[in-house]
């Protein structure tokens, strides 16, 4: 197939299109740098130029591929305030897709999120969220609208990634802790630190959009975790060891001074199953665990000083 890919030289995608190339796939990534370009390029992948607002170029490389991953997200306003704009920039491309492949059974997947779908339960495929007023609603309902696609001949798919999709070269939540870490001088976790997050190394997560473009039946919800939960003392431990420094409890009301923008996640409960992604397209994750890849180091390589 002729995958049209966006996010395509961001964190999964950089290992999303060598997968799709490595299985026989030919793609296409967008691209809104000359760094971005030339990674793709030299990965062996078509360019074509433009960003998520892009809506025409969006939609004429949809309708001139086999299929779309839509992978890209406006994370750098997301999370310095404008999390409702980057949101609605992602439902205008969504739609847009929607417009380009109606009516030719041809595949869309949209990467969306188990965090917030059921606080304190394990979270499960049939799972649906519930919309509100917030911000984190309108990407909510945009993989909702996802989904709905299927009713207009497309056959959509919505892969809910975890709050870690972790790896060398992180530079997400795991890699903030790291750094809160080292800033504070203690590897902090908020209240008794039991609350789970689900993670998945980018390698497996790559791979499962591989297997939903290919074949996930119309209106599949997968779930990208190949853990459930991992306690966030857990992870601070290992944090802590590695740094040399002790590990302790941070309670809700100090959350925000300690832990910054990540106050409102970090303590968050939010376990999630994938049995039955497994089941339905034999996805079976197999690089390292959460714990076993920080433990591998790469996280905490010296901080560079100046002579």
């Amino acid at each position: 197939m002729r995958i049209f890919v966006t996010g395509a030289s961001g964190w999964i995608g950089s290992a999303l299109v060598p997968d799709l190339l490595d299985a026989g796939h030919q793609v296409v990534g967008l691209a809104r740098s000359d760094a971005s370009a030339a990674a793709l390029v030299e990965a062996g992948a078509e360019v074509v130029r433009g960003t998520v607002d892009d809506l025409d170029v969006l939609r004429e490389t949809a309708a001139a591929s086999d299929g779309v991953i839509h992978l890209a997200f406006k994370h750098d306003i997301a999370f310095s305030g404008g999390f409702q704009d980057a949101a609605e920039a992602d439902r205008r491309a969504v739609d847009t897709f929607g417009e380009a492949l109606a009516g030719s059974d041809r595949p869309f997947v949209l990467a969306s999120g188990v965090a917030g779908l059921k606080p304190g339960v394990t979270a499960t495929e049939q799972d649906m969220p519930t919309l509100d007023a917030s911000p984190m609603s309108v990407r909510a309902a945009t993989s909702l609208a996802a989904l709905d696609l299927a009713e207009r001949g497309i056959r959509s798919s919505v892969v809910r990634l975890p709050p870690t999709c972790h790896g060398d070269g992180d530079n997400g939540f795991m890699a903030f802790l790291v750094n809160v870490a080292r800033e504070k001088g203690v590897s902090g976790y908020v209240g008794d630190g039991a609350n789970r997050w689900p993670a998945a190394h980018r390698l497996d997560a790559a791979r499962l959009f591989r297997l939903a473009v290919e074949k996930a039946p119309a209106r599949s919800v997968l779930h990208g975790a190949a853990e459930e939960g991992v306690a966030i003392r857990d992870v601070a431990k290992v944090i802590g060891r590695h740094l040399d420094m002790p590990v302790t409890s941070v309670t809700p009301e100090d959350a925000p001074a300690h832990f910054g923008w990540l106050s409102g996640f970090i303590g968050h409960d939010a376990p999630a199953s994938s049995t039955l992604t497994r089941e339905l397209l034999g996805w079976e994750p197999a690089h390292p665990t959460l714990l076993d890849d920080l433990d591998k180091g790469h996280y905490f390589p010296a901080p560079a000083t100046s002579d």
